[in-house]
């Protein structure tokens, strides 16, 4: 059992936690809980850490069965932990390699293109909700937040392992690219507009959403097909970023159980 935070693995889990850099290097990233620990692929897992209560209580008794793991002390593990209130369980995870060939060519695919998102959480969340929503990537430019903050991965609770995620390094190369293989594009601006459920998403089909307090830069959102808009009434001006792709994908989703 580790019980000192000098100890060589703590320095490392923490360096993890706190650097996107050392996570990139090293092509891994942390999850925290059971249920992060349940549903990662086997094949991703690298190392487990438990907290030496967590082992003590009965519920998690055959949880590790074949899973090699180091326990730490429980003043330990806090140092380790990201959250105010550590579940015990903490599972360093290889980072996904997601096929770029295979995710922007499906027939008929819906995909999120992101510019500049900042909020951990807004990210975390646009990958829960696109999963729920059945959307088949999503696309970020190079200055979106880390998907592998450990706050962006908590929001995803789970989808992260699940819905493709794509750092484009030519990132208006990739819009174009997409359109000339049919897919329609549409950014979310307010700039003569159009209602967002007015057209047929039933084809391939991408959403533009901009940075939280700036929107969308202009040369982004001159590269859409068209302009969309969701209804505002009262005196509010915009929705949070998360909330506006999902009225988005699930207007897809709701498009295409309809047929």
């Amino acid at each position: 059992m580790i019980t000192s935070t000098a100890n060589s693995q703590i320095k490392h889990l923490v360096l993890l936690m706190k650097k996107a850099k050392a996570r990139k290097e090293e092509g891994v990233f942390i999850v925290e809980g059971r249920k992060m620990f349940e549903e990662a692929p086997r094949a991703w897992i690298q190392k487990v850490y438990v907290a030496e209560s967590f082992l003590q209580e009965e519920m998690h008794k055959h949880l590790l069965d074949g899973i090699e793991y180091e326990v730490l002390s429980d003043s330990v593990f806090k140092v380790v932990s990201d959250t105010q209130t550590p579940q015990g369980i903490l599972t360093v995870v290889s980072m996904p390699e997601w096929n770029e060939t295979e995710v922007l060519v499906k027939e008929n695919g819906c995909y999120l293109f992101l510019e500049s998102i900042q909020d951990p959480g807004n990210l975390g969340t646009m990958l829960r909700t696109g999963e729920g929503a059945g959307i088949t990537a999503v696309i970020a430019n190079q200055t979106t937040v880390d998907l592998y903050n450990p706050k962006t991965v908590r929001s995803t609770m789970g989808s992260i392992y699940r819905v493709p995620f794509i750092v484009a390094e030519d990132f208006y190369g990739k819009i174009t690219d997409m359109q000339k293989k049919g897919v329609k594009f549409y950014a979310a601006h307010l700039k003569e507009s159009q209602m967002y459920d007015a057209f047929d998403y039933q084809g391939a089909c991408a959403f533009l959403i901009g940075n939280e307090g700036n929107g969308l830069t202009e040369k982004t959102a001159d590269a859409a097909d068209a302009y969309i808009k969701i209804p505002m009434e009262g005196n509010v001006e915009s929705l949070n970023a998360a909330i506006a792709a999902t009225i988005l994908m699930y207007e897809v989703n709701r498009q295409r159980r309809g047929r």
